[in-house]
């Protein structure tokens, strides 16, 4: 258990420095909030994820509604919706796109950073998983022994 909240830990601070770059770069070229888009798969994990991704935010000094806003998207378990949602963040023009549990969203454009998502290779949302490209970071649901295939 003490193993998946590290990874956990490490996955929000890859967010928060995300996030707080692409903040700095929109605040040089408009006067705007930084923005999060969210887009999550409900399941039993997503409402804890969302939780803890506020509150570590929070940690660093980050307010919902005072220096920093979140877009939540959820597919309330109607997975044909993530590509309507996804679509709806492009369109809101967040800073970054957060997915839980989706590959979902397909853009270029802004940032995505993946918690626990599927495979992405397969998707084509990367490349590969040595050298993804692009604009995707994050943790994928691929196997150690797929994992070792993509490195070698």
């Amino acid at each position: 258990m003490q193993l998946v909240q590290v990874k956990r830990r490490e996955f929000l601070r890859m967010i928060v420095g995300a996030a707080t770059c692409w903040a700095v770069s929109a605040a040089a070229q408009q006067p705007k909030m930084p923005t999060i888009g969210v887009l999550v798969v409900e399941s039993p994990g997503s409402e804890q994820f969302k939780q803890q991704l506020r509150e570590e935010l929070r940690k660093l000094g980050y307010v919902d509604g005072q220096n920093i806003r979140f877009e939540l998207r959820s597919d309330q378990g109607k997975t044909a919706r993530l590509s309507e949602l996804a679509a709806e963040l492009v369109q809101l023009k967040v800073d970054i796109i957060v997915t839980w549990l989706t590959l979902a969203v397909t853009t270029r454009e802004i940032p995505i950073v993946m918690g626990l998502a599927g495979n992405p290779v397969e998707t084509g949302l990367v490349d590969a998983l040595a050298r993804p490209g692009g604009n995707v970071t994050g943790i994928s649901g691929v196997t150690g022994e797929l994992g070792a295939k993509a490195s070698s």
